[in-house]
């Protein structure tokens, strides 16, 4: 069996191309909606966030021969806790994450981490339209709200958790884009104009998390872009397509006695 980080909607796609070529499949997803939509393709699943030990006793408890870390680009914490959890179980790690995007304009600022695009906000000023999720609001909220020049607007998953946690910031409603995403370029530029947006905050999580959508929607308006660089991880195997990774697997089985050892 193979237990594999499934934290995006490509990850989800490859943990499916997996099991489709013979292989038993536990993937591990954070939410419920993401747990139904693999269930309902075949797979067992595992909903919740896990520590490394939490994952070693998983891995342990279901067999598992192999990790495939596909969480999202952003979520270094959990590819932390897989690469560190292979190896105290003693099982190959193999990383697949959808490639960079190169992005150069003179509107686009880069900087290495949330704290340091905060600060940065903060300096271009206006209104802010925040479109890297839920999990780093308060980082923006307490170095933005207050600042008599900046209106900070919030675009983030429709979930209840969410909005309470926008409440409790000190988030209007107001200000609050719950929408489930990806975006369309004219999507993004209609939610710009509606909020009168003059600088706008994401991540380079890749084509598939459609961030080029969002930053040339941007850059055609004028809107400065500031942009947070991947986390740095070594991940040692890397892969950045379901070929690579399938490949890799194969060849990995077929050299063991028995092929069936991990499927």
């Amino acid at each position: 069996m193979i237990f594999m980080l499934a934290g995006t909607s490509d990850a989800r796609e490859l943990a499916v191309a997996i099991k489709n070529r013979g292989y038993r499949v536990l993937a591990s997803v954070v939410t419920e909606s993401a747990a139904k939509r693999l269930n309902e393709a075949g797979l067992e699943v595992h909903v919740g966030r896990l520590t490394a030990e939490q994952m070693v006793d998983v891995i342990k408890r279901h067999g598992c021969r192999v990790v495939v870390d596909g969480s999202h680009p952003y979520a270094d914490q959990a590819s932390q806790n897989a690469v560190q959890a292979a190896q105290e179980a003693n099982i190959p790690y193999i990383r697949y994450e959808r490639e960079n995007q190169v992005f150069e304009h003179p509107h686009i600022i880069w900087v290495d981490d949330y704290e340091q695009a905060a600060e940065a906000a903060a300096q271009q000023k206006g209104v802010i339209m925040l479109t890297t999720g839920s999990k780093t609001v308060d980082i923006f909220a307490r170095r933005l709200l207050g600042i008599p020049e900046v209106t900070l607007v919030v675009r983030l998953l429709p979930r209840k958790e969410n909005m309470e946690r926008c409440e409790q910031l000190g988030i209007e409603q107001r200000h609050i884009v719950a929408m489930q995403g990806p975006f369309s370029k004219a999507l993004n530029q209609a939610l710009y104009d509606h909020y009168s947006v003059d600088v706008m905050v994401t991540k380079e999580s890749g084509k598939v998390g459609a961030v080029d959508e969002k930053v040339e929607a941007a850059l055609e308006k004028g809107i400065k872009v500031i942009m947070i660089k991947r986390p740095k991880v070594d991940y040692g195997v890397c892969y950045h397509t379901y070929d690579e990774v399938l490949h890799h697997l194969q060849q990995w089985s077929s050299c063991l006695l028995g092929c069936n050892f991990i499927r």
